[in-house]
């Protein structure tokens, strides 16, 4: 049985636009026998991919293991300028539609009002910000800039791979300190907000303005017309289920790898690859009770206990830790970001091969695979905003929280190492950084079983919320889907993060995210493209 999805009107979407209508050939929603409302074709292709790929890298682990070494590192340093130079243009753009008058435009029309309040918005796009990443990458990617740059890291053959660009700063902690938290808030502060406000204003100008479902494929109408709901549509809406998958399932292996780290700190539990599935099995279980409860009982009230955890967690470490270092460091970290920004966004002739492969590619095409995720939550609480409005303050409210946040646990982590002599944290593992870094301040036990905590529950809120906005892209558009489709999502996110957390550990994990991260980066230039065109035909 089929009936015409209710959310597509017939004729023209906007009164005021003669360009943009939907034509009979609708997307179609199946009713299958579970009772599940599909888009069948992006749902069912999707869906036998995801499951293909968890039975192969499951039956396959050593073969995995090192295609997707492999894999990750062609992607990586062959595309790397591909993804910078995307990066970039994403960023320029933002600025050019602040300065034009195209910033005028309102999403939701020119009467359109703002749903929430400052203040309110402004929270949600500060929660936008936090994730499983901040708490993986908060000590450990500022203690590894400041080490690579300080020691002065070279390959066999005698050259530098990691800071010259940047002129290095060997045997000085002061400048490697700048070099390492300049490089660490670039991977956290405009580029990838521009990345995820590009996605975002398509998804809200095209639903708010145009008419049309939220959903990926909506942006496209201006470059391909009715077609969108064909192939080429189904095509795109697949990638951005794929792409939002595969980049969720890269927190949930980071996640699971910290609070195994943690519990091994705290309590001696074991380390290794049964530690971590047991607690992807557990966290995901978590996640499908907060699945069944729905949004607002369930991911509503774990994000706002998020948010208090993080808080008191960060105010913590402000206080007890070095502060005047950490004030100081901020705005400090701010002007070495600005300073150093030309040369860290450069493209072309890199020389620092681990630096900008390893950790800038891999970040680009990770935010990239986010995007959908991150700019549909966004697009659906900013209806009412200009897009100059728009684009300020998802570049700069989430940005400057990240600043901060690495600010208080970089600066607090290097402090230790030259000033206290400290090396437990600048030695360890990457996901156990953070805890030995907790480990010298005060209440080491309490702010480590908080900071476990605030990495499940981050595992619980994204798989949640990502099963949310993957079922809304597979079922064209519709944000009331069955509660079935979204348990199969979020039980199969978990899935493909212990398959992949099996199939090759860290490197898998950036593997998948670097490879479907590339194909809808093509998506997220020609979406920007379309995007232009849309805001284009708005009245000012």
């Amino acid at each position: 049985m089929s009936e015409k999805d209710p959310m597509i009107p017939d004729g023209k979407v906007n009164p005021i636009d003669t360009d943009y209508k939907v034509g009979q050939d609708n997307i179609v929603v199946n009713l299958g026998p579970f009772g599940l409302d599909i888009h069948n074709r992006v749902f069912a292709i999707s869906g036998i991919a995801v499951i293909a790929f968890v039975v192969l890298t499951i039956l396959f682990q050593t073969s995995a293991e090192a295609f997707f070494g492999d894999i990750r590192s062609w992607l990586t340093t062959n595309l790397s300028g591909f993804f910078f130079s995307a990066a970039n243009i994403f960023v320029v753009l933002c600025i050019v539609l602040i300065f034009t008058p195209l910033g005028r435009v309102r999403l939701g029309g020119t009467q359109a009002k703002p749903d929430y309040t400052y203040l309110g918005w402004f929270s949600m796009l500060f929660a936008a910000g936090m994730g499983i990443g901040l708490m993986f990458y908060c000590v450990s990617e500022p203690l590894s800039h400041f080490s690579s740059s300080y020691a002065g890291i070279t390959t066999e053959n005698g050259v530098r791979t990691d800071w010259a660009p940047l002129g290095g700063a060997e045997n000085n902690a002061e400048q490697a300190q700048r070099l390492g938290m300049a490089a660490t808030i670039y991977h956290w502060g405009l580029h990838p907000w521009a990345i995820y406000a590009v996605m975002a204003l398509g998804l809200a100008l095209f639903s708010f303005n145009k008419g049309l479902p939220l959903t990926i494929r909506s942006v496209f109408y201006p470059l391909l017309g009715e077609r969108v709901w064909g192939w080429p549509g189904h095509i795109i809406d697949i990638l951005a289920v794929l792409a939002t998958l595969f980049g969720l399932a890269t927190s949930l292996g980071l996640g699971a790898s910290q609070a195994a780290s943690g519990l091994n700190y705290l309590f001696d539990i074991p380390l290794g690859d049964t530690t971590q599935i047991l607690l992807v099995i557990g966290i995901t279980a978590v996640a499908l009770v907060s699945v069944m409860a729905g949004l607002d009982a369930g991911v509503k009230r774990l994000s706002e206990i998020n948010m208090g955890l993080a808080t008191l967690l960060l105010v913590f470490v402000i206080v007890v830790g070095p502060t005047l270092a950490i004030f100081s460091g901020f705005f400090d970290n701010l002007l070495a970001y600005v300073t150093y920004l030309p040369a860290l966004a450069n493209p072309i002739g890199r020389e620092d091969v681990n630096f900008a492969s390893g950790w800038t590619a891999f970040y680009w095409a990770w935010w990239i695979s986010w995007s959908p995720f991150v700019g549909m939550f966004i697009a659906r609480v900013s209806r009412g905003r200009s897009v100059r409005e728009f684009i300020i303050s998802v570049l700069l409210v989430p940005s400057t929280a990240c600043v901060l946040w690495m600010s208080a646990f970089g600066n607090t982590a290097i402090d230790q190492y030259i000033n206290q002599g400290y090396e437990t944290a600048m030695n360890s593992a990457l996901p156990l950084q953070l805890f030995n870094m907790l480990g010298a301040l005060p209440w080491a036990e309490v702010t480590s079983f908080i900071a476990i905590v605030l990495v499940i529950v981050f595992f619980v809120t994204s798989s949640d919320s990502g099963s949310l906005v993957i079922d809304v892209i597979s079922a064209g558009g519709k944000v009331d889907a069955p509660t079935p489709q979204r348990v199969f999502w979020c039980t199969f996110e978990g899935l493909v993060a212990i398959a992949l957390i099996v199939g090759g550990g860290l490197i898998a994990l950036q593997a998948m995210a670097v490879s479907t991260g590339l194909p809808f980066t093509l998506v997220l230039l020609a979406a920007a493209a379309a995007t232009v065109k849309g805001l284009m035909s708005e009245p000012r």
